[in-house]
């Protein structure tokens, strides 16, 4: 082999490690819950965002859970509830999108903690641009909601058996109504 050709195949190895390092490194895979909910998409919707019901279906992941801001397109929301010494943690997110009873796309930016927000650091790199979508469709009268979650290995475990919970309570919420 001739030296360009030497040089080409190392550079090519290291652009190959590198795609690698990237690709591999801080990806998140996708979780995907679905129930069916006997009641339109729009009752399940406001449940859903209601402060009230939120607190209640959310306590599946934190027994003091809330949010704080709004769920406009474009806004800022806190997900925060006390941890076992009472301090203020969560999550600093933005609604990336919300079509009223169809579709609501929250985009996680920065982890709270003691009422501050981490948006660097190797506590959120992991979390940096994490997607929660929610979608609602109408099937004979009921809703069917899917929820897909971005999540690191280290959370896949406690969310399947923690989100399967908060949708049965979600729904015990709304078909009581």
């Amino acid at each position: 082999m001739n030296p360009p050709e030497l040089q080409r195949e190392g550079w090519q190895a290291i652009v190959d490690n590198f795609r690698n390092y990237v690709e591999t490194s801080g990806v998140l895979g996708t979780l995907h819950y679905s129930i069916e909910i006997n009641t339109s998409p729009a009752k399940v919707y406001t449940t859903l965002i209601d402060k009230k019901g939120f607190s209640e279906w959310t306590s599946e992941f934190n027994a003091t859970s809330r949010y704080e801001g709004t769920w406009e397109k474009g806004a800022r929301v806190r997900f925060l509830g006390q941890d076992a010494d009472g301090k203020t943690g969560g999550m600093a997110s933005r609604i990336k999108e919300n079509i009223a009873g169809r579709f609501i796309s929250i985009e996680h930016l920065a982890i709270v903690k003691d009422e501050l927000e981490i948006t660097s650091g190797p506590e959120v790199k992991d979390w940096a641009g994490a997607l929660e979508n929610y979608s609602f469709r109408e099937k004979n009268g009921h809703t069917i909601l899917s929820v897909d979650v971005n999540t690191n290995e280290e959370f896949k475990s406690y969310f399947s058996n923690t989100w399967p919970k908060a949708l049965k309570k979600l729904k015990l919420i709304c078909e009581a109504k």
